[in-house]
């Protein structure tokens, strides 16, 4: 016997987990009379009724739930095929949200050691920060703080705390004398100065302050010796390891923290596990190293 075509088949599959011709047609984006006429074609080629037609409801009839099972085993082989054929034909790719000045100071320099790991795995970058839109960015992974409210269907993993520090240029520490020093802030966060002075019980007067509009503005800035930028201590974990510059109060947790987001769950063994997992630990790693540190 020669099989139906594939076409009237998979309207069929799709109408009949639907339970209506009309929501088949908006899901397969054809209309009503296409999933008619391809419903019809299937019936008289099998030379059984598929539907029980009553007010304009439709429903599966005893050998359209035969068949339902059938298109359903077949379709989900499909599914599963195609997607081998494309994670065996393409490198694993993560791509992966962040915010520019963490991307920059931290996460590329430790790729390299990550590649070395995982030579297979490509980490695709875009720089970002705030509201993700998993379907207009089609990313996989979104490193944010939660200081905004994500939808509630997204899931979230925590990473770390964030812990603040104010860095400055070594031959500028001013623990001991801090009341004329330039304050370099940042639009992207401009309560933390006051955020970290109310946490201290410090207040800084008469200080000057020179805002940036980002805080890879202000680290450089302090680097040159401008002043004391407040940071992350992901934002300047290899400058104060190497010790251009110096973190006088060490680092402080804010209340606030960091959160890996996906719009679904990380399926365990995949590339988007593999780097959640590496990404976790080397986080860790910089807060062993830099936390205490001065």
């Amino acid at each position: 016997m020669k099989l139906p075509p594939l076409t009237s088949l998979r309207f069929f599959d799709t109408a009949a987990k639907a339970g209506s011709f009309v929501q088949a047609a908006q899901e397969l984006n054809v209309t009503h009379s296409a999933i008619s006429r391809q419903i019809r074609l299937l019936e008289e080629h099998l030379g059984v009724e598929l539907f029980e037609r009553r007010n304009r409801a439709v429903f599966l009839t005893a050998n359209g739930r035969i068949l339902l099972q059938t298109t359903s085993a077949i379709f989900e082989q499909l599914k599963e095929g195609v997607e081998k054929i494309k994670n065996s034909t393409f490198p694993d790719v993560v791509s992966l949200s962040c915010e520019p000045t963490i991307a920059m100071k931290w996460l590329i320099p430790r790729l390299t050691h990550f590649y070395q790991q995982y030579p297979h795995i490509t980490v695709h970058l875009v720089a970002a920060g705030g509201v993700i839109d998993f379907t207009k960015t089609n990313v996989d992974l979104a490193l944010r703080r939660n200081d905004f409210k994500w939808n509630d269907n997204l899931c979230a993993v925590k990473v770390c705390s964030e812990r603040m520090g104010i860095v400055v240029r070594p031959e500028l520490d001013f623990k001991e004398n801090f009341s004329h020093i330039t304050l370099l802030s940042t639009l992207s966060r401009p309560t933390a100065w006051e955020t970290w002075q109310n946490i201290k019980e410090i207040v800084f007067q008469n200080s000057k302050t020179i805002t940036y509009e980002h805080f890879y503005l202000c680290i450089q800035a302090a680097l040159a010796g401008q002043g004391a930028a407040l940071a992350s201590f992901l934002m300047v974990a290899d400058e104060v390891k190497s010790k251009q510059l110096t973190a006088p109060y060490g680092f402080i947790e804010d209340n606030s923290a960091y959160y890996l987001l996906s719009s679904k769950p990380v399926e365990q063994g995949s590339a988007a596990a593999i780097f959640t997992q590496w990404l976790i630990e080397q986080v860790n790693i910089s807060i062993e190293t830099l936390i205490d540190k001065r």
